[in-house]
């Protein structure tokens, strides 16, 4: 039978632009796809034609014989003709012509590659201790995990060495099987990952005998990590790529950190405030003192007014903890407690006694002075 023009298969004209030459051909392969006419052979026919006549009006060289000369110019050239080949040839030959589309299952070669299912490995979450120190400054820590590595015998692939697949002869390869199913709405299709290989498009025919298959094993493996400074309690960090393997190759899981802040024997955390006791005696707040205070990094001397009263906060800048990824830091709050003691002596109570009757001693608070709570209130 003599074919037709290439021209007339996909309704365009001869001074056709290579982007409209592309978007008539998608149109007839649409129009005739095989997943759309199911056991259709004048459909699949019409399918083969237009794709043998866009492989030649797509082709410089092939068109510009074509022009000339006809089917006849064609004859003995290189490349296929569509009448000949399989829907497989066709697909993996102008698989980017059907990506993209929604509607119909492996459409095309690239399109049924990309089909097959892709394992991940399962994220892993441990949880770390850290003390105040170590977060000030950041830290690495190593740690043992227990997880699921690539196997080293298979190189993670599942097939002894040296073996190979077989393309699955359920799926064919795509990792998926299709259904047709007749109803009053039409004919409805659907897609689901392959049984027989587990949507990987392929079987293995010779098994490792390390991971038996799997191509991942359980072992401990230590871990480097890296802790940014000022992190918070139930702060996660994470760690691409470092949780379990996948099956056969697939994309390793993630590996989560979970902080657990250890309480510290001097400091209490509020964000990246520091708050501390500054526990003082009575003489001392009222002839006043230099006092020595304890930092995450060393020990600081700072004056004590005298008549400083208990409940009085001191604040020293930049004494805190460091804000994670910016540079700004938090301060040291220092919070005045006077120590009253329990027990008295008798010679402390005579003194006690005398100083009671000085009117000096007699509660006098400023008007402008706040109370602790009013303090605190503004605090935070």
């Amino acid at each position: 039978m003599a074919k037709r023009d290439y021209y007339e298969v996909l309704g365009v004209t001869k001074d056709v632009s290579k982007q409209d030459l592309k978007k008539a051909y998608r149109k007839q392969a649409i129009k005739y796809h095989p997943d759309k006419n199911p056991n259709n052979k004048e459909a699949e026919e019409k399918f083969k034609e237009a794709a043998e006549a866009y492989e030649i009006l797509n082709n410089q060289e092939k068109r510009k014989r074509y022009d000339q000369f006809g089917h006849s110019g064609l004859s003995g050239s290189s490349g296929f003709s569509g009448q000949n080949m399989d829907m497989e040839d066709i697909f993996s030959q102008f698989g980017d012509i059907f990506g993209g589309f929604s509607g119909f299952s492996g459409f095309g070669g690239g399109g049924r590659e990309r089909g097959r299912r892709v394992s991940k490995g399962a994220d892993l979450r441990v949880k770390m201790k850290l003390t105040l120190e170590e977060i000030l400054n950041g830290v690495t820590k190593k740690i043992k995990v227990k997880k699921y590595i690539s196997c080293k015998s298979c190189n993670g692939t599942g097939a002894e060495r040296g073996s190979s697949y077989d393309t699955c002869s359920t799926c064919r390869g795509t990792g998926q099987v299709t259904r047709i199913t007749r109803t009053i709405l039409g004919q409805m299709q659907t897609s689901s990952i392959c049984p027989h290989c587990s949507g990987e498009g392929r079987i293995i025919t010779n098994k490792c005998k390390n991971c038996y298959g799997e191509g991942i094993v359980k072992k401990e493996e230590t871990i480097s990590i890296d802790i940014p400074k000022g992190v918070s309690d139930e702060m996660q960090v994470s760690m691409s790529g470092k949780g379990n393997a996948a099956r056969r190759g697939g994309i390793n899981g993630d590996l989560f950190v979970l902080i657990e802040e250890e309480k510290h024997k001097d400091f209490i955390r509020y964000e990246n405030d520091l708050h501390y006791d500054l526990h003082i005696s009575f003489p001392e707040a009222a002839l006043g003192i230099i006092a020595e205070v304890p930092t995450l990094e060393h020990k600081v001397k700072i004056k004590i007014h005298a008549g400083t009263q208990s409940g009085k906060i001191l604040r020293l800048r930049n004494k805190g903890l460091p804000s994670v990824n910016s540079y700004g830091r938090g301060d040291l709050v220092l919070t005045i407690n006077v120590w009253i003691p329990k027990f008295l002596t008798k010679e402390e109570k005579k003194l006690l006694e005398k100083l009671k009757k000085s009117n000096n001693f007699n509660p006098k608070p400023s008007k402008t002075e706040k109370n602790f709570f009013e303090k605190m209130k503004d605090y935070f």
